[in-house]
């Protein structure tokens, strides 16, 4: 399963930079190149994708970046930050999203941000490394408790093997991060969860659901104040997908028997399945005042065209799942 949120996350310091304001940049720059060529070598991402998010705050005012810059390949990012001071007290951050490919039962999956690489350079000239995983292929049992020893035992070692590259990489002993809400990473991946029980009875609905579904909110304009359907709902849901081309990047869904309707961002789609739910969000908000029910406002947008910058199709075919739950699974597995 694919979450939108860290499945683990491992940690070096590097060696610091002499001077960081001539060389910081570029160091920077330098070691995100070095660690996604070695996560591609072992298999894990697809050689020169990513996109890079640049910060640069300042220690006594870190909510209020003096640069905040989304979107830009690797190769630009020196361009694009080259008036940057990196003075002392400040703190560059460069994050990349990369995505990436795992296995099961030998057939590849894809998923548009599999891991994330951070450095974060300080003006003093401290480095820190971090590397993010976004899916649960490297677990022995996936984030609902379903055992999948065969999956991890694909999937486990190359990343072990990366790991200990990167910490060869760097000249630097790797620290595994805390126990997040799903697993435990270790220094060669992740603890064995059929060995020791996960901290969480069935994370995936316990914490990235609701995680995601404020996500999304965060991303709608307005406040629903009532206005929008319930979220959720027990009983079976008809949806149809969200299209860009033939990238399916969501499941507009609408209950059988109550006033539930709502969004499901397909999590291997990556951050453009939460930014194309917003739109038909927005117009089952309309429909909602305008006092249509959740399957009617539904059936209206079967085979509409977003016309944003980013646009997207309702295919004009209607599913049924058996339960809003089920969606939802299928949202994070596919």
């Amino acid at each position: 399963m694919i979450t939108s949120e860290p499945v683990g996350e491992w940690f070096w310091e590097p060696g610091p930079v002499s001077h960081p304001a001539e060389a910081g940049i570029a160091t920077a720059i330098g070691l995100l190149s070095d660690v996604r060529d070695t996560l591609a070598a072992s298999g894990l991402v697809l050689a020169g994708g990513g996109s890079v998010a640049v910060v640069l705050g300042d220690r006594h005012a870190m909510s209020t970046p003096l640069l905040s810059l989304h979107g830009i390949p690797l190769v630009a990012v020196a361009q694009q930050v080259s008036g940057s001071q990196l003075l002392p007290g400040r703190l560059l951050t460069l994050s990349l999203a990369l995505p990436g490919e795992w296995t099961e039962a030998g057939a590849v999956r894809r998923a548009e941000k599999l891991f994330s690489v951070r450095v974060g350079l300080w003006g003093e000239g401290a480095v820190l490394l971090a590397l993010a995983a976004y899916a649960d292929a490297w677990l022995t049992q996936d984030l609902r408790e379903r055992p999948q020893p065969e999956v991890a035992a694909e999937n486990a070692p190359r990343l072990a093997a990366a790991l200990k590259r990167i910490s060869e990489l760097t000249g630097s002993e790797i620290d595994p991060g805390d126990p997040t809400k799903h697993a435990r990473p270790t220094p060669d991946g992740f603890a064995d969860l059929l060995a020791e029980e996960a901290e969480y009875d069935d994370s995936w609905a316990t914490f990235e659901i609701p995680a995601r579904w404020k996500r999304l909110m965060k991303l709608v304009p307005g406040e629903p104040a009532g206005e929008d359907y319930e979220s959720s709902t027990d009983h079976p849901v008809r949806y149809a997908r969200v299209l860009r081309g033939n990238l399916v990047l969501g499941y507009l869904w609408a209950s059988t028997a109550d006033a539930a309707a709502g969004y499901e961002p397909r999590n291997a789609a990556g951050d453009a399945a939460f930014e194309a739910g917003v739109p038909w969000l927005l117009r089952f908000r309309s429909s909602q005042r305008r006092g249509f029910g959740p399957l009617d406002a539904l059936a209206a947008l079967l085979g509409e065209r977003d016309e944003g910058p980013n646009g997207s199709t309702v295919e004009p075919t209607l599913h049924e799942a058996a339960s809003l739950d089920a969606l939802e699974d299928w949202s994070g597995r596919c």
